[in-house]
């Protein structure tokens, strides 16, 4: 292996670890409602899919600060699995699996879902262009997550096109 050749593998295996390392801080900073740095993990036009469509660092802001008026006061993300495809020295995809317990208007609930994102390097820092969560379920807990499959509403509609019976 030549020295090239095992630098251009450290850089790969640097920019995979930095994009774990954003996933950490993204469920770390929403976990603890740390508004600041979950807008600073995305670039400035940046934006989040999911229970709605946020982009920007404005709007960011105000889509996460105001989960708790929707209800969602409480939450702890776990991610997983993560699969990441760079695309290029700066440009990169990845897919991920959440498992979320929440609190959904004072009843505890159960979540799980996937991620998909695209990432930018941006000024030497990885952050995310695109955040998009789609959910396989979205439960009261004492249900079972088996029996309620897309019965929260916000949940089914983060699937665009998709037809639910």
């Amino acid at each position: 292996m030549t020295a090239a050749e095992l630098e251009q593998r450290v850089v790969r295996l640097e920019a995979l670890e930095a994009i774990r390392d954003l996933d950490a801080r993204y469920c770390r900073a929403l976990d603890d409602g740390d508004w600041a740095t979950l807008v600073s993990l995305f670039t400035v036009d940046g934006e989040f899919v999911g229970l709605s469509r946020a982009q920007g660092h404005d709007r960011l802001r105000a889509f996460f600060a105001g989960l708790a008026d929707s209800g969602l006061t409480a939450f702890w993300h776990h991610v997983t699995n993560l699969e990441i495809e760079l695309e290029g020295p700066d440009v990169a995809r990845a897919r991920s699996f959440l498992w979320q317990p929440c609190v959904q208007d004072g009843v505890p609930h159960i979540a799980a879902g996937r991620y998909t994102d695209r990432l930018r390097r941006d000024g030497g820092v990885w952050r995310y262009l695109s955040k998009q969560v789609s959910f396989d379920y979205f439960v009261p807990l004492t249900d079972g997550w088996d029996h309620g499959r897309f019965t929260v509403a916000a949940a089914a509609a983060t699937y665009p096109g998709r037809q639910f019976a």
